[in-house]
């Protein structure tokens, strides 16, 4: 058995990455990930989840608690394990991209693209 077999929230963060990063390059082709404003927004977004998130998985009194089987077990910082931030990403960048999707089909749009 592979490690990742029992390491399943890694397992999907190294799926949800990749695929959500090919879909804008290779399917959606919005460009948002040459906008300042969209990496500009995920250092908010790092940020704040770096504060709630490494408050709600702290190893001395955890709110949240993951499954040592479930992690890669690498955790930064303040003991987040690093899949929180790969799965963050892939989710807002999704409904960023979904959205902007959606926008340009919408007819009577002002943006013009």
């Amino acid at each position: 058995m592979t490690v990742l077999a029992t390491q399943e929230y890694t397992a999907a963060v190294l799926v949800a990455v990749p695929l959500v990063v090919a879909l804008e390059l290779l399917v959606l082709r919005t460009g948002l990930f040459a906008r300042r404003a969209y990496w500009v927004s995920m250092a908010i977004v790092f940020f704040f989840q770096a504060l709630v998130d490494g408050w709600l998985t702290k190893l001395v009194a955890p709110i949240v608690i993951y499954e040592r089987e479930e992690i890669s077990g690498i955790r930064f910082p303040f003991d987040i394990p690093i899949e929180d931030f790969g799965f963050g990403f892939a989710m807002i960048t999704l409904t960023l991209l979904v959205w902007e999707r959606a926008g340009r089909r919408r007819p009577g749009t002002l943006d013009e693209r």
